[in-house]
């Protein structure tokens, strides 16, 4: 008889999708990790990963904002340096601990140009440990790249089956699915093209995970904002992107879903807080579902830049990012505003 997570499950979600708060996204790869460290000059070395992540969930109150953290195989694995899991870490705090599950897009053969997420092979049984390690829920990515004569319908359909198998699984082993099907903001193309890519994915997204029985109330889905691609001369306004973004995911997403939590996705730190922001300003009390932020980048840059790599820089970074977390948790209920960028930040208890 398999165990039934209904209702912890339930429970799961909706604390992940808590009013005012967020996921913080700090899951990158080893690669990854390497590679923004390399950019601010930092040496990448394991010791250095643990130590920014360490960092991270250390920041003073940051649970006032984030209601949970999607961690690395890496990670997860790690303590703090006097010796405490990072999992107790987040427990102590109040931060719900989550896993990434994906091994990476892939080129889709017979599909030049495009990828397909790989992982499902094992996903049962690395599921089972994570969850007894203390993960409660997890996350997927799927890249959809926008360009001439893509994205192809077999490229999306290959995504959406991989995202539905994978949020099966996992609610099967008790974790809850972060469902991302990720457009990718690259490319020159139009708000409008965006839109369409968006709505299509988004609809056999979901037509993939109802053929799977995967149950919309416990799990969360991570779309992309519809955005102009990074490249094209015309980009739309904060208000453009808002409400193309909620048209459209108000077409697509059933409204069971427990709830939205962004990627900001080559946004910039203040675009990204200032499209949530509007979400909630022009469609106040009109969406079915929590919209809110789960953000890498958009709230970690300032931090890692300026900490460097250096213990002495620590405290100053941790504001840095406590101050990100702050915007974006405010941007959560549409009272983010331009001026709250120029603030020193005060640290609430």
């Amino acid at each position: 008889m398999s165990h039934n997570y209904t209702q912890e499950l339930q429970a799961t979600a909706r604390a992940m999708v808590a009013e005012g708060k967020g996921l913080l996204a700090m899951d990158e790869s080893t690669g990854t990790c390497n590679q923004r460290f390399e950019k601010v000059g930092i040496p990448t070395t394991e010791e250095n990963r643990r130590a920014y992540r360490e960092l991270i969930l250390t920041t003073p109150h940051l649970s006032n904002f984030i209601s949970g953290a999607i961690l690395y195989d890496e990670t997860i694995h790690q303590a703090t340096s006097s010796g405490i899991p990072f999992i107790q870490v987040m427990k102590d705090l109040g931060m719900i601990p989550g896993i990434k599950l994906d091994k990476g897009a892939k080129s889709l053969a017979g599909h030049p140009e495009e990828r397909v997420t790989e992982g499902l092979d094992g996903l049962r049984e690395r599921i089972t440990d994570y969850y007894s390690m203390g993960a409660r829920f997890a996350k997927w990515r799927a890249v959809i790249t926008i360009g001439e004569n893509i994205p192809t319908q077999g490229c999306i359909e290959a995504n959406a089956h991989a995202l539905a198998r994978y949020a099966a699984l996992c609610q099967e082993g008790g974790l809850v699915p972060i469902v991302e099907p990720e457009v990718l903001i690259d490319g020159d193309h139009t708000l409008g093209r965006c839109y369409e890519v968006t709505e299509t994915t988004i609809h056999e997204v979901f037509h993939q995970l109802y053929s799977q029985k995967v149950a919309f109330d416990q799990m969360i889905l991570k779309p992309s904002m519809v955005t102009s691609g990074a490249s094209s001369l015309i980009q739309a306004s904060v208000d453009e992107v808002a409400t193309a973004t909620i048209h459209c995911l108000l077409n697509t997403v059933p409204a069971a879903v427990a709830g939205i939590a962004f990627l900001s996705g080559g946004q910039t730190i203040v675009q990204a807080s200032a499209h949530l922001n509007a979400m909630h300003v022009l469609f106040e009390g009109q969406c079915p579902w929590p919209v809110t932020f789960s953000y890498a980048r958009a709230i970690q840059q300032p931090a890692l830049e300026h900490w460097k790599g250096e213990s002495a820089n620590v405290e100053g970074a941790q504001k840095l990012l406590y101050h990100r977390a702050m915007c974006n948790g405010a941007a959560s209920r549409g009272l983010y505003q331009a001026e709250m960028e120029k603030e020193p930040v005060a640290v609430r208890s």
